[in-house]
């Protein structure tokens, strides 16, 4: 079974997955194919789940069957277009413009890196579009997937490795 992801209004949404279903903030573009980076969307497709980045100090390994790797104050995603490795994790610090995956808020806390814009990466069709915690206000994220801690644990903890957005 796939990881389905539906608008629900504005920044809103519905993440369904396992007979679960909860509700997730959206990028406040809406969703939208072609994505462009900038567009503060969230892109519509299927995208395989990659990896899970975690704060270690902050929490244990999340549980699941993706690869998993803590992070560090000196981690960074690249999303600057025209560098070689825009939408890639970096080391800090970074010439290009990137952001920091080391956040003093808790959205960075658990990452998953979605499969979009990577293989092969295309300059300007997005980057650092993940799954990571929602904001404390319930705001939309710049493109992102927001999820609150205990549904996005528990959505990794099941066998789902593919993403749809629609």
């Amino acid at each position: 079974m796939d990881i389905h992801v539906v608008s629900s209004g504005p920044g809103a949404g519905r993440v369904s997955w396992a007979g679960e279903t909860r509700p997730c903030t959206l990028g406040k573009g809406g969703i939208l194919s072609p994505k462009r980076e900038g567009d503060g969307a969230t892109p519509a497709g299927s995208f395989v789940l990659r990896r899970v980045l975690w704060r270690a100090d902050r929490l244990d390994r999340p549980a699941t069957r993706l690869a998993c790797a803590a992070i560090d104050p000196g981690d960074g995603w690249c999303d600057w277009p025209d560098d070689p490795l825009y939408n890639r994790q970096v080391a800090l610090p970074y010439p290009a413009r990137h952001e920091r995956l080391w956040r003093d808020d808790a959205l960075y806390d658990i990452v998953v890196v979605i499969g979009h814009n990577d293989d092969p990466v295309v300059p300007g069709a997005g980057s650092a579009v993940f799954m990571h915690l929602s904001r404390d206000d319930g705001g939309p994220t710049a493109g992102c997937i927001g999820l609150s801690r205990r549904d996005l644990l528990g959505l990794l903890a099941g066998p789902d490795d593919r993403l749809v957005i629609r």
